[in-house]
């Protein structure tokens, strides 16, 4: 079975956007021209899975960043809603098991996991293998958080932290699965 691994910044108060989506706060992390190992972490990956509202996010992106191929998991956005540039690109998925099952299927064996309730739902499932967190150093005050409700516990190994001169704090986290 395939493992999920995210890589995802928050705000120092845990947000990963503001209540509207917007991500204006991240310029801290993008104007600093460090290397945080995002794309280290991607040459990695087989695939993406992400939820509907990240989805919707990354589609203002101009040009599509992602190179990978990538399932959205959404109940209720129909496949004819993706736009024509991507199709053959863009696969819409139910559930997690789905997901899984798919990239099984496709032959992937890491998926990066994005969105909060998409990471909560792949933990919640015992699908997430490793973590990368990257605090940027700002405080929003609200906005949508990291992680959302979680039914148990999940125990988490501290790998490393690493600094860097913006401010900005990575670690890393091996999940414990019981």
């Amino acid at each position: 079975m395939p493992t999920g691994h995210v890589f995802i910044a928050t705000s120092l108060d845990g947000f990963i956007a503001r209540l509207d989506g917007g991500l204006d706060w991240l310029q801290v992390a993008n104007s600093a021209g460090e290397d945080h190992g995002y794309e280290t972490f991607m040459e990695k990956m087989d695939g993406i899975v992400m939820g509907r509202a990240t989805f919707d996010i990354a589609l203002s992106f101009d040009p599509w960043p992602y190179n990978s191929p990538l399932f959205v998991l959404s109940k209720k956005l129909d496949p004819a809603d993706i736009p024509t540039h991507l199709a053959g690109h863009v696969t819409v998925v139910r559930s997690v098991s789905q997901a899984l099952a798919l990239a099984q299927h496709k032959g992937w064996q890491r998926i990066y996991v994005d969105g909060g309730a998409t990471i909560t739902a792949f933990l919640a499932a015992n699908a997430i293998s490793d973590m990368v967190i990257t605090r940027i150093p700002v405080l929003l005050g609200n906005g949508l958080p990291l992680f959302g409700p979680l039914s148990t516990d999940i125990s988490l190994r501290h790998v490393e932290t690493r600094s860097f001169p913006s401010g900005l704090v990575q670690s890393s986290y091996k999940v414990s699965h019981p």
